[in-house]
């Protein structure tokens, strides 16, 4: 009987470096990245391209991508076990992106729903929003992604991915691997701590008292759970009721980070004497998770060039399986390669 294979997924999950990691990126999905690292093969792109489609002030991108490398380094991601890259530091990735262009009918392009919300009554939509889409599908086939770990709202790009590659596909012969979308069963929906009816997010974070900051001091983050929106039934347990959403969300917030069950969960706050004990519990917990992780950030930050050289491993671990991927595509289309010339 022959072995069972030992063949690990490929993952591939880019993260965009737009404005400091919320504890809702960390719970939601890095923490689950890290935890998965040691029997999955991750593909970890910073994708800086993806955020020109908005005008972005150059210094300020280029901190924040190196920042969210550090970042990502900080919450557990190992340069040993997943590669953890720079975008546009891959130029296989512009390259696919533009022979991808040359395959992808506009159509498909048009009836996307987040081209369509972003474009709606504004005069000017630059090209790089409407074909970013096959960037994104050139991100995932460069590396022969299994499965895209994403939210609801995103399965409709990896769905124009498998598209775009059963495309390519048929015309050229079999080239890539279809995706599959896999939106995560087990995962935190950290909500604002302000408004526990909306999702914790970084396009809300000027709001005081609403995110909390992977960066933000342990103070700051007992005073934003200590003024976090609780209700008055003054009990501790899960619910599913809209008037209870302000304790579930600080419970679910426990939850990951202990790895506990519902049922354990709620054992701990048996003895709470009402919502004071909750947020302090919690804040306690919160805090002895996000220590260590802001304690290596700065280290990462003040040494440049371990850093730098972190990012180079990354990129150079990608381009091993980028670079490859390319010459074959290259070769499909019928373009020149100049070897000796290198990349």
């Amino acid at each position: 009987m022959p072995a069972a294979s030992t063949k690990k997924s490929r993952i591939l999950t880019g993260i965009q470096p737009s404005g400091d990691m919320q504890l809702g990126n960390y719970l939601g999905a890095v923490k689950h990245w890290v935890i998965n690292q040691d029997i999955q093969t991750n593909f970890i792109p910073v994708v800086d391209l993806h955020s020109i489609t908005v005008k972005q002030d150059p210094e300020e991108l280029r901190r924040q991508t190196v920042s969210l490398v550090a970042m990502l380094i900080a919450c557990g991601i190992d340069p040993e076990k997943s590669t953890l890259f720079i975008q546009s530091h891959i130029s296989a990735h512009a390259v696919l992106s533009w022979i991808l262009n040359c395959t992808t009918p506009v159509g498909w392009l048009e009836r996307m729903i987040q081209y369509k919300e972003k474009s709606h009554n504004r005069e000017r939509v630059s090209t790089g929003l409407l074909t970013y889409p096959i960037l994104m599908a050139a991100d995932i086939l460069i590396y022969d992604a299994d499965e895209v770990p994403v939210g609801q709202d995103q399965k409709q790009h990896v769905e124009l991915t498998r598209d775009i590659a059963e495309r390519f596909n048929n015309i050229y012969g079999e080239t890539f691997v279809l995706p599959q979308a896999v939106v995560p069963q087990i995962g935190a929906r950290v909500m604002g701590l302000d408004n526990p009816l909306i999702k914790m997010s970084k396009s809300h974070a000027h709001i005081r008292g609403h995110a909390i900051s992977m960066l933000d001091a342990p103070k700051e983050i007992e005073r934003s759970i200590k003024r976090s929106v609780t209700d008055s039934f003054n009990e501790i347990c899960f619910s599913n009721e809209k008037e209870r959403a302000g304790v579930n969300n600080l419970l679910g917030i426990y939850q990951v980070i202990t790895g506990k069950t519902v049922k354990e969960v709620e054992n701990d706050f048996k003895d709470a004497r009402g919502y004071g004990d909750l947020k302090s519990r919690v804040s306690d917990t919160v805090v002895s998770e996000i220590e260590p992780i802001t304690k290596r950030y700065y280290e990462l930050i003040n040494d440049p060039a371990e850093l730098g050289r972190l990012i180079q491993k990354g990129d150079d671990s990608a381009k091993q399986y980028a670079d490859p991927k390319l010459d074959i595509v290259l070769a499909k289309v019928g373009l020149h390669r100049n070897d000796s010339a290198g990349r």
